[in-house]
C-alpha cells in the first residue's frame, strides 16, 4: 500500500503547491509556484502544469495512482469545474479534465480546499476521532469543511461547509461573492489588513501591511490593529455559532496563515463565541487552533481523494 501514492494538489489565490503523498500522510516530492491569480485562466493552468511537470520529473512518479486536489472555492465535484472567487481567470473552468490529461489520465478527485483541510485535521490533526467538526481555513479567503457522524461530509458539489460566505452582517461590504457582510468579507486577511489600514493603522518603516503585520502591531497593545481582530473573531464566531447550531458539532478548528496570529486572533474568538453560542447543545464547543499546518491542503486532498474514491 505504501507504493501506492496520491498526487495531492493545493489551489489558492496565492500559490498552487503539489506534492505525491503515501498512505500514512508522507509528502514525499513537493512542487510550488505562485498564482497568477489576476492573469487569464490558461497562465493560472500553466503554473499548475509546472507543477504537475516537476512531481512527475521524480523517479516516484510511477506509483501514483490517483490525483486529489483541495481548490479555493466554489468548486463543482460533479461537473469537475472551479470558479474560485480570488482567481478571476478561472469561471467554470475545466479542471478535473485538464489535470487528467496533464497526469496521463489517473482519476481526480476534486473537493473544496475547506474541505480538503477538514479532512487533513480530521485524520492526523485537532478533530482526530471527534465526530463531529467544522474546520475552517483563515487566510486570502474564508473556506471551512465538516466532519459529521465521523465522516468526510463535502456535500454533492465538493463545497459543504464554506462557512466564509454565511452572512454575518446583514448591512455589510458587497463580497465578491455577490453577497453581503460575509465571513470572508470582515475575517479574510486581506480584510484584516484593509479596515485596520482604514482605522488609521499604519505600518512601521519598512512594515508589513498584511495581516501578519497587523497581528503584530495588535500583540504590541495597538487599538486600531487589536480592533480589526476583535472585529475578525465576531465574524468567525457568529458563523461557527450558526454553523454549531445548525449540525451540532464538538469542535471548530481553525488554521490558515491568520490563525497564526495566535491569541490576538484566539482570545477574542473564545469570549465572542461564549456570546453567541448560548443554547445548551452549543454551549460546550471546543475552539483549537489547526495542527496539520501549512501542508493541510496537500495532505487532505490526498486524504479526500483515499476517503471519497473508497465510498
Amino acid at each position: 500500500m505504501h507504493q501506492d501514492l496520491v498526487v495531492a494538489l493545493d489551489i489558492g489565490g496565492t500559490k498552487i503547491a503539489g506534492a505525491l503523498v503515501n498512505s500514512v500522510g508522507e509528502l514525499l516530492v513537493r512542487a510550488q509556484r505562485p498564482t497568477p491569480s489576476r492573469a487569464p485562466g490558461e497562465q493560472v493552468m500553466a503554473a499548475l502544469g509546472e507543477v504537475l511537470g516537476e512531481l512527475a520529473a521524480s523517479s516516484q512518479w510511477s506509483g501514483a495512482r490517483a490525483v486529489g486536489i483541495g481548490s479555493a472555492g466554489p468548486v463543482d465535484a460533479k461537473a469537475g469545474t472551479v470558479s474560485p472567487v480570488n482567481i478571476p481567470g478561472w469561471r467554470e473552468f475545466p479542471l478535473v479534465a485538464n489535470v487528467r490529461e496533464r497526469t496521463g489520465g489517473l482519476p481526480v478527485t476534486l473537493v473544496g480546499d475547506g474541505v480538503a483541510m477538514a479532512a487533513a485535521e480530521h485524520w492526523q490533526g485537532a478533530a482526530r476521532g471527534r465526530a463531529g467538526a467544522l474546520c475552517m481555513v483563515v487566510s486570502t479567503g474564508v473556506g471551512g469543511g465538516l466532519v459529521l457522524g465521523g465522516e468526510l461530509h463535502p456535500g454533492p458539489s465538493g463545497n459543504a461547509g464554506h462557512i466564509g460566505h454565511i452572512s454575518v452582517d446583514l448591512d455589510g461590504d458587497s463580497c465578491p461573492c455577490g453577497g453581503r457582510g460575509c465571513v470572508e468579507r470582515i475575517a479574510s486577511g486581506p480584510n484584516i489588513a484593509r479596515r485596520a489600514l482604514e482605522g488609521g493603522w499604519r505600518p512601521g518603516p519598512g512594515g508589513d501591511g498584511s495581516a501578519a503585520g497587523v497581528a503584530a502591531a495588535a500583540r504590541a497593545g495597538d487599538p486600531v490593529a487589536r480592533a480589526s481582530f476583535e472585529r475578525a473573531a465576531r465574524a468567525l464566531a457568529a458563523g461557527i455559532a450558526a454553523t454549531a447550531t445548525l449540525v451540532e458539532i464538538e469542535i471548530a478548528v481553525v488554521g490558515g496563515g491568520v490563525a497564526k496570529a495566535g491569541e490576538v486572533l484566539f482570545a477574542p474568538l473564545r469570549r465572542a463565541l461564549a456570546e453567541f453560542a448560548t443554547l445548551s447543545f452549543v454551549q460546550g464547543l471546543e475552539v483549537a487552533p489547526a495542527r496539520t499546518g501549512t501542508d493541510a491542503g496537500l495532505v487532505g486532498a490526498a486524504a479526500a481523494c483515499w476517503h471519497l474514491e473508497g465510498r
